[in-house]
C-alpha cells in the first residue's frame, strides 16, 4: 500500500459533514450518485416529462414519500443534474418559507432566483426563455450566446432596444396580462451584471430603486399589491415556460415549523399551493417530497382534502431502504470519485472498508444517511486506531455552509427574513455575555399589531452601565417605496414599541428623493434617540448564516441546539462578529459612508466593452 494512500485517508474525509443534500448541492456539485437506487422515483418524474412534452399530458403531480435520511433530496438531485444534461426540462426547487402567510410572495421569490440557475445550454434559464421568445418573435434560431454578445452594441444603439424586441415578442403573447414581465425576462440577457441583477430582482417581486425601474421600463409593484400580484406572475412566468419546454416545480421537506395565521401548517399550506399551480398552469411537473406520517396525519386530514390529494398526489412513490447491494454501491460510488479527484488506486473498490461488513450493514435495511453516518464514523485505514483529532460534531457542517457560501451569498443579500434570523441566533448564543458594555439578558420578539408586522425584526433585552437597554433591530434591504418608509417610521418609535434605541442594519443608500423616509432617518440618526445604522457587508453576515442553516438543518445532521450554541461559543464565532459588535456599540449617528449606491451603480456600457463584446455578422437579429 502506498504512503501516499496512507496520507490521503489520514487527512481526508470523504464523508464527514456530508450527510444531508442541501440547496448547493441540488444546483451546483451534487453529491455521488448511484442511478439504480431509488431510480422508479427518478424514473417517474423523467416519464411525466416525455408525456408533458409529448402531449399526452398538462400537468402531472408526483410525490415522493420517505422518512427522513431515506434518499429524497438525493433523488430530487440527480433530477435536478440529469435535467441540466439533457435539457429535457426547466427545473425550479423551492425547500424552505420564511412566512406561511405569504407563501405566494416566497413562491415568485424562489421561481425567479431557481431561473437564474445555469440550465443545459450553459447559461441562465431565464436566459433560455428570453431567447425561444425572441427566436419566435423573429423566426430566427439564434443561442442565446449570440444574443447576449449582441445585447452591449444593440443598446448602445438604440437604448430603446428593450421596448423594440418587447413589444415584437407581445405580437406573439397576446393573452399575458402583465408586458413588463416580457421586459425583464429581455433585460437578463444584458451581460452587465447590474440589468440582470434588477431584472431578476423585478422578476421576484422586489421593488428597484425608482431610477433603475424607469431606465429599465419596469413598473415597481406596491406594497399593498404584492400578495395578490405574485401567485398571479408566477403563474404567467410558467406558462411562457410552458409554451416552450416542461418544467419541473419541486417542493422539498416543506415540513416547516409553526402555522399561518388561519393554522394551517408548513406542509398543508405548501399543498394548497401546488393545488393551485396544477389547477392554473398550462403544463408542467408538481414534485413534492413529504414524510408519510405528514401526509397521512396533515395533508390527507386537511379541508377538502380529496382535490388537494388527487392532483399532488396523482402519482404517490414510496422510497425503498437499502439492501446489502445497495449498501456496496453507495459506498463504492462515492470511494471512486474521492480517489478519482486524488489521483489515487485503492486496493479494492469499497477500501478502506471491508466489504463482508457494508454487507452486513445492508442486511438492516438501512437509509442512506446511516450508511453515510457509518462510513464517516469509521474511516480510517485499517489497523489505524486514528488519530483522535477533537473536531467539535458541529464543525463539518459549519464548514460545508461557509464553502457554499462562497458563492451563493449574493443570493441572500435581499432576504430580510434569513437574514434578521441569522443575526438573532448569533445574539441569543451571546445571551449573558457582556458585550461593548452591554449585558445582554434576552432576545425577544417586538410586540407589534397586525398593522405593524413585518418590519422590526427581533429586540435585545439588557443592561448598560445600571440602566436598561432595549434595542430594536430592522434589517431592511428594500430597494425603495414605502416599505423603507413604513420601517423608518417604526424604528424610530421608541414609546410604541418600549424601546430605547432603534438599529438599522441595512447595505445600500436611501433614496435621497424620498423625503419622508430620509426625515425619518435623520430622526434615527439624532442625539435625541440616538439610534445607528449598522452597514451589511456579505463578509461580516456570512458566518451567521452559516450557523443559521446549520441550526434549519440540525435534525437532518443529527445536531441539538445545545451542540450547535456550544459550537458558537467555543469558537467565538457570534461574540467577535462585527455585525454583533457594532449594533451594541454606542451609536456613531452616522450614515455608513460606504454604503452601496443603487441608483449609480453599473448599468452603463461603454463603447470600449461594445467593441469588446460584440461580435456581429449581417444576420444581426436588432437591425430588424
Amino acid at each position: 500500500m502506498s504512503n501516499d494512500l496512507i496520507n490521503v485517508i489520514s487527512k481526508n474525509n470523504p464523508f464527514q459533514g456530508r450527510l444531508v443534500v442541501r440547496d448547493q448541492n441540488v444546483w451546483g456539485q451534487g453529491f455521488p450518485d448511484v442511478p439504480s437506487l431509488n431510480s422508479h422515483a427518478s424514473d417517474a418524474v423523467y416519464d411525466a416529462i416525455e408525456k408533458v412534452r409529448s402531449g399526452q399530458r398538462k400537468v402531472v403531480g408526483i410525490t415522493i414519500t420517505a422518512e427522513r435520511g431515506l434518499g429524497k433530496s438525493h433523488v430530487i438531485s440527480r433530477i435536478r443534474h440529469q435535467l441540466q444534461v439533457d435539457g429535457s426540462a426547466l427545473f425550479v426547487y423551492m425547500s424552505q418559507c420564511n412566512d406561511l402567510n405569504r407563501i405566494t410572495v416566497e413562491f415568485l421569490n424562489t421561481l425567479a432566483n431557481s431561473l437564474k440557475q445555469i440550465g443545459s445550454q450553459g447559461v441562465s434559464q431565464w436566459q433560455y426563455l428570453a431567447t425561444v421568445l425572441i427566436n419566435e418573435a423573429f423566426n430566427k434560431n439564434y443561442t442565446p450566446q449570440q444574443l447576449i454578445n449582441q445585447f452591449p452594441g444593440a443598446l448602445v444603439k438604440n437604448p430603446k432596444v428593450v421596448e423594440v424586441l418587447r413589444d415584437k415578442v407581445l405580437g406573439i403573447k397576446r393573452d399575458l396580462e402583465n408586458p413588463d414581465i416580457i421586459t425583464a425576462i429581455l433585460w437578463t440577457l444584458s451581460p452587465d451584471p447590474a440589468y440582470e441583477v434588477f431584472a431578476i430582482r423585478w422578476l421576484a417581486g422586489k421593488s428597484l430603486p425608482q431610477v433603475k425601474a424607469d431606465a429599465m421600463g419596469l413598473a415597481n409593484v406596491s406594497a399593498d399589491d404584492k400578495e395578490a400580484e405574485s401567485f398571479t406572475t408566477a403563474r404567467q412566468i410558467l406558462n411562457l415556460i410552458g409554451d416552450y419546454k416542461p418544467i419541473v416545480v419541486c417542493f422539498d421537506e416543506m415540513e416547516i415549523l409553526g402555522c399561518n395565521d388561519a393554522g394551517f401548517t408548513g406542509s398543508q399550506v405548501t399543498a394548497l399551493l401546488v393545488k393551485d399551480l396544477y389547477d392554473k398552469i398550462k403544463q408542467g411537473i408538481l414534485l413534492t417530497s413529504i414524510y408519510p406520517e405528514t401526509w397521512t396525519h396533515q395533508v390527507k386530514k386537511m379541508p377538502y382534502a380529496e382535490a388537494v390529494v388527487d392532483r399532488m398526489g396523482e402519482q404517490l412513490i414510496d422510497l425503498k431502504h437499502l439492501n446489502s447491494d445497495d449498501v456496496v454501491a453507495l459506498v463504492s460510488r462515492w470511494l471512486e470519485e474521492f480517489y478519482q479527484e486524488n489521483g489515487l488506486i485503492p486496493p479494492h473498490p469499497v477500501y478502506p472498508f471491508d466489504e463482508a461488513k457494508l454487507r452486513e450493514l445492508g442486511k438492516e435495511k438501512p437509509i442512506v444517511r446511516k450508511v453515510l453516518k457509518w462510513c464517516a464514523d469509521n474511516f480510517k485505514v485499517p489497523g489505524d486506531p486514528g488519530d483522535n483529532i477533537d473536531i467539535h460534531a458541529v464543525e463539518p457542517g459549519y464548514n460545508q455552509q461557509i464553502s457554499a457560501l462562497e458563492t451563493t451569498i449574493q443570493d441572500y443579500m435581499e432576504d430580510k427574513a434569513t437574514l434578521a434570523q441569522a443575526l438573532r441566533l448569533g445574539f441569543s448564543a451571546v445571551v449573558g455575555e457582556t458585550i461593548e458594555n452591554v449585558q445582554i439578558e434576552k432576545v425577544v420578539d417586538v410586540q407589534v399589531r397586525a398593522a405593524d408586522r413585518g418590519y422590526l425584526d427581533f429586540k435585545i433585552v439588557g443592561k448598560e452601565n445600571g440602566k436598561d437597554v432595549k434595542i430594536a433591530v430592522a434589517v431592511l434591504q428594500e430597494s425603495g417605496g414605502l416599505f423603507v418608509q413604513a420601517t423608518l417610521r417604526r424604528l424610530i418609535d421608541y414609546k410604541k414599541f418600549d424601546l430605547t434605541r432603534g438599529c438599522l442594519v441595512r447595505s445600500k443608500q436611501i433614496n435621497k428623493g424620498a423625503a419622508k423616509a430620509q426625515k425619518y432617518l435623520s430622526e434615527l440618526l439624532s442625539t435625541e434617540l440616538g439610534g445607528e445604522w449598522v452597514l451589511l457587508k456579505p463578509e461580516d453576515i456570512k458566518p451567521l448564516l452559516a450557523l443559521h442553516f446549520v441550526m434549519k438543518g440540525r435534525e437532518n445532521d443529527e445536531l441539538s441546539e445545545d451542540q450547535i450554541i456550544d459550537f458558537i461559543r467555543k469558537k467565538r464565532i457570534a461574540i467577535d462578529n462585527y455585525l454583533i459588535r457594532e449594533i451594541l456599540s454606542d451609536p456613531s449617528g452616522q450614515v455608513p459612508e460606504d454604503a452601496i449606491d443603487e441608483e449609480n451603480e453599473s448599468g452603463n456600457i461603454t463603447l470600449t466593452e461594445v467593441a469588446d463584446v460584440v461580435n456581429v455578422g449581417s444576420d444581426d437579429l436588432f437591425q430588424e
